[in-house]
């Protein structure tokens, strides 16, 4: 087996054990994405150099018997909204396509501060606003299981680069399904955290009240690593929990039997594929035959998140985005004054999505819509809020689809918008709540191309989600699904 081929675990004990050294595996996945990014475009911005000179150092910290974190020479992508220090960080949007953070985003500062080379920025919706990753300023990402399809978004990228042996973790940022969308159309684990598990600060916002960073991973024992190297409590971010991190790994074995797993009776609509319905419930079979209490669970404001969401959301990127004016730093049009600087800068700058969400945003917050649009989004959040609660006190997981289909086609709902949201529906609702929320590979749809499945927790329940999900993982023999590759000479084909 190559050494891309590994998962991060593996390739965790292949370097404790000093059978390869942290820039041989380093190197191999810079090959693997010298050959294949030229066809799935996974990457904005390559540090190749940069994560050689880490695995270096973790190689001779090594060398001197120094002990070290388990993924320390081990390689990771990050999305480009997450600030690295001098490396530029565009957002996938030309305002900001020059642009190089004077500092780190606190998991970056994590990551670093464990050893783990970072092999480049991966591609994304524009300011995280998109379902495809083909609202990216600069190119659509594929599919690895189909180049023709989109491969979800906005953490397009870090989903494309981890599903074809580019990295073996990414980082990727979810703020109504931004990881656990393109985790479901590329066959990963994608885990959403709970709101302020995990540090923002340094994170480019959208939505400030929704944004969380969260792992794209092969397995959820790999996401459950990860996901315990970035947590904790950062003083940076006002709205970051002060709770002590659990070993997540450690707690991954504690198995299913006597969990109460309650189905979402709402995601059984015209809009979801049959199929996906059917591997859910096959799952969810599965799960109580090995013991797990399984019962049906509503949450009948289901349909109302959709709406609550693209009021919520543009109405606080209508308010973040107000910085990026052209004076104090990214794109700056050519302009004879003031008033016309801003109108073509944002102009010139921002695409057509981020636009339109930035105009519905400033109208729900405007003088006489406010109450009836903002703030009645607000109170239906809340409501969304209390049906969870309410729930959780029959059932310690809830499960449905991660997404209603399998991935689409590139350009298949570029015209439409609606039905471009509507691909985010099943993950819209944790993200209000505010809840942990993990995207688990539910199996291969008859096209081939994967589905997934969502399981949701109360507030700090990473560690049963991702025993939920290692135990599922274990029902595969722990070997993840992945897409098949040729490449030919000069590249993919």
């Amino acid at each position: 087996m190559k050494l891309h081929e590994n998962t991060a675990v593996v390739l965790s004990q292949l370097l404790a054990k000093k059978e390869v050294s942290a820039i041989e595996v380093t190197q191999s996945f810079l090959n693997r994405i010298g050959d294949l990014d030229p066809l799935l475009k996974a990457f904005v911005t390559l540090t190749p150099e940069f994560a050689l000179k880490t695995a270096a150092e973790v190689d001779q910290k090594r060398i001197n018997g120094k002990r070290l974190h388990p993924l320390a020479g081990v390689p990771i992508a990050i999305k480009d909204n997450i600030c690295t220090e001098g490396i530029k960080t565009t957002c996938a949007s030309r305002i900001l396509s020059n642009y190089h953070p004077p500092f780190d985003a606190t998991v970056v500062s994590s990551l670093k501060a464990i050893g783990m080379p970072l092999l480049g920025k991966t591609n994304m919706d524009e300011f995280a606003m998109g379902s495809s990753t083909e609202n990216s300023a600069f190119f659509t990402s594929r599919n690895p299981w189909d180049p023709e399809r989109v491969p979800g978004g906005s953490s397009g990228g870090s989903a494309v680069a981890v599903a074809a042996g580019m990295a073996p973790l990414a980082l990727g940022s979810d703020t109504g399904g931004s990881v656990r969308q393109p985790a479901s159309f590329c066959g990963l684990i994608g885990l959403r955290p709970t709101y302020g598990r995990v540090s923002r600060y340094g994170l480019i916002a959208f939505a400030s009240s929704l944004d969380q960073i969260g792992p794209l991973a092969l397995t959820a024992e790999d996401a459950a690593l990860l996901l315990g190297a970035i947590a904790g409590y950062d003083r940076l971010d006002s709205t970051s929990l002060p709770e002590d991190v659990p070993d997540y790994s450690k707690e991954l074995g504690a198995g299913i039997k006597g969990i109460r797993i309650g189905l979402i009776g709402e995601n059984v609509d015209q809009q979801f594929d049959p199929e996906v319905n059917a591997a859910v419930k096959r799952k969810l079979t599965m799960l109580e035959q090995h013991g797990a209490v399984t019962g049906e669970v509503s949450l009948p404001l289901t349909d109302y998140g959709l709406g609550a969401y693209y009021l919520i959301a543009p109405s606080e990127a209508s308010s973040n985005l107000g910085r990026y004016d052209g004076v104090r730093y990214g794109y700056k049009a050519e302009s004879r004054h003031l008033e016309e600087m801003f109108s073509n800068t944002r102009g010139e700058g921002f695409g057509a999505e981020v636009k339109r969400r930035i105009m519905i945003g400033t109208y729900a917050l405007s003088a006489g819509y406010y109450d009836a649009y903002y703030l009645k989004a607000m109170q239906v959040r809340t409501m969304i809020r209390r049906n969870y609660e309410k729930a959780f006190q029959s059932f310690d997981l809830i499960l449905g689809a991660a997404t209603p289909t399998p991935a689409f086609k590139i350009g298949e709902k570029s015209d439409d918008p609606l039905q471009m949201y509507l691909s985010d529906v099943c993950n819209i609702n944790d993200a209000l709540a505010g809840i942990p929320s993990i995207s688990v590979p539910a199996g291969l749809h008859s096209s081939g191309l994967p589905m997934g499945m969502q399981i949701s927790a109360p507030p700090s329940g990473e560690k049963l989600l991702l025993a939920a999900a290692h135990f599922l993982d274990g029902q595969k023999r722990g070997v993840p699904q992945r897409p098949q590759l040729e490449i030919g000479e000069g590249g993919s084909k």
